[in-house]
């Protein structure tokens, strides 16, 4: 069963194989991965990504959940968002995402932001959930905290990228923080 989610201008749906070439419109720009250790991806590297996603699907006992973020208007693949549970024990999950640069800036990360999570806590009863990024990537930080995630933190140095080591800071929103935002507290 392939799962999708719905905001009020996207739809989340979980990747199919032909997905690769509209995510290699993205993952193969080296402004897109600019803050990743990965990319730009070759064509191989963007196969083997969606080949992994849907390996992950056939799991008995799901962690990974990769969608597809389509926009309704266009009905565009305009980036992807997962969600991972980390550690079951302790109800950890974490949120990550990418946008394609043509869509940057008008709200489409923070609107799919703001499902997963919810998709989250709702249907893996998580006590925390937790975002990274790069500390100077300023869009995504505002994206973090549009959603309601704190900011715990940075990590110093604690990953290699091309251009050399990256500080990340650590978000998080706990269960009754996102229950608070669901009651109309949401920050603005």
């Amino acid at each position: 069963m392939i799962l999708n989610l719905s905001t009020s201008r996207t739809n989340l749906r979980e990747f199919v194989e032909s997905d690769w070439q509209q995510v290699h419109k993205y993952a193969s720009q080296l402004v897109i991965c600019q803050f990743q250790p990965w990319g730009p991806n070759t064509e191989n590297e963007t196969k083997e990504y969606i080949y992994n996603i849907l390996e992950d699907m056939k799991q008995i006992n799901r962690t990974r959940f990769a969608f597809a973020i389509i926009e309704k208007k266009s009905e565009e693949l305009i980036g992807s968002i997962e969600f991972n549970i980390r550690d079951e024990i302790n109800q950890i999950g974490e949120i990550g995402y990418i946008i394609h640069p043509n869509y940057w800036g008008m709200g489409f990360a923070s609107e799919a932001t703001k499902e997963v999570i919810s998709f989250g806590f709702k249907n893996f009863k998580l006590h925390r959930l937790f975002a990274t990024c790069d500390v100077r990537n300023i869009a995504s930080a505002k994206v973090l905290e549009k959603c309601g995630l704190n900011l715990e933190g940075k990590m110093r140095e604690d990953l290699l990228l091309r251009d050399g080591w990256r500080d990340t800071y650590l978000y998080s929103i706990l269960e009754h923080e996102w229950l608070g935002c669901q009651d109309g507290q949401e920050r603005s």
